[in-house]
């Protein structure tokens, strides 16, 4: 071969290979361009490793989630309905209602198709009383729970007996009842920090209950529990001129406030008189009610000892109705009215007289 020839050969290959090299070089550097942009596009998004099984957790995650959700839901909502319902009839409807309701639903619980009835209608009847036979239940677990509360709710709210006194003895059919309250009528107890808690007689209460113990049932009616009232009467009322004595447990606690329901004594409304610092606003028959000014131990109080003549004179004459009395008394000072018109009736009585020694001369 001419080395001519030989050099040409050489030269073409050296060409071919160093081509080569240099392609596969720009291949395998890519550019800062293309590094960027996978870069960024790899950033972008989940490695298939970790896609897989967090993809397949969570798709079984909220699977198993959403019926537990609306069970739950459903729960809620059934509950606070049945709750919305029960406190909506509680309000508008009394225990004797709702009972004579739900015997309309008791039939129909316990409906059953006659005998000559086909297959179709004993069938619709059974499907019927079973499907009535579920509210029917649950009014009957109302009713009960609503009377329980019901029944205990009373024990605190009313007396804690129909008829707070016993029988009068029919000897004594005619006499009237006085019912005293203690706390700023009878008595004032007073706290303070040397001393603690103490107990002060009203002016005149010693006199006032003896001598009026002649003519009335005289009955005490606090709202203080027994724990103060047997104590404070005990010391008040040694010769015991006071018969009984009513304590908190006998009044009807309404609107935040315990009230004297004279209804419940047992005794005569037409011959119970109630005699209060706070008649009009603590006894539920104001009617039957004498205010009197409340006291806090004022030395100079005189008011038990001014109403004594207005009512031995009410004891005396034995009005038919004393709440007719009463109420020609309303907006007055009973002591001072009462003495006003004894004084204008001993005036006609003087004149009646006069007139009399005339006609006769």
């Amino acid at each position: 071969m001419s080395p001519l020839i030989f050099r040409s050969r050489f030269v073409s290959l050296l060409k071919n290979r160093h081509g080569r090299l240099m392609s596969s070089d720009l291949a395998s550097t890519p550019s800062k361009d293309a590094i960027n942009a996978s870069q960024k596009l790899i950033s972008d998004q989940i490695p298939p490793d970790v896609q897989g099984p967090t993809g397949s957790s969570s798709s079984s995650s909220s699977t198993t989630s959403k019926p537990w959700n609306f069970l739950k839901y459903s729960l809620i909502g059934a509950l606070t309905g049945a709750t919305a319902v029960a406190g909506y009839a509680s309000y508008a409807y009394s225990y004797d209602e709702i009972e004579e309701k739900a015997k309309a639903l008791r039939r129909s619980a316990s409906h059953t198709a006659a005998d000559d009835a086909s297959g179709v209608e004993k069938v619709q009847g059974m499907l019927y009383s079973t499907i009535m036979s579920a509210p029917a239940k649950l009014i009957d677990v109302y009713l009960d729970l609503r009377k329980a509360i019901e029944e205990q709710v009373k024990g605190y709210t009313e007396p804690n007996a129909e008829m707070l006194l016993p029988e009068l003895h029919p000897m004594e059919r005619h006499v009237f009842t006085l019912v005293l309250d203690l706390n700023e009528t009878l008595v004032y107890s007073d706290w303070t920090r040397e001393r603690g808690w103490q107990t002060f007689k009203r002016p005149g209460v010693d006199s006032f209950l003896e001598h009026l113990a002649q003519f009335y049932e005289i009955v005490i009616y606090s709202d203080q529990s027994n724990m103060y009232v047997d104590p404070v009467i005990d010391r008040l009322d040694p010769k015991h001129c006071i018969r009984y004595r009513l304590s908190r447990a006998a009044t009807k606690y309404e609107n935040g406030k315990h009230y004297r329901d004279l209804s419940k004594l047992n005794r005569d409304p037409r011959k119970i008189i109630y005699l209060s610092g706070h008649a009009l606003d603590s006894s539920l028959q104001p009617e039957n009610s004498v205010p009197i000014k409340p006291w806090k131990c004022e030395a100079d109080d005189t008011a038990l000892l001014d109403f004594i003549p207005f009512l031995e004179f009410v004891a005396r004459n034995s009005p038919a109705d004393i709440r007719q009395v009463l109420e020609s008394y309303k907006g007055c000072d009973i002591p001072t009215e009462f003495i006003r018109r004894s004084k204008e009736h001993q005036r006609r009585i003087q004149e009646q007289k006069q007139q009399g020694r005339i006609w006769k001369r």
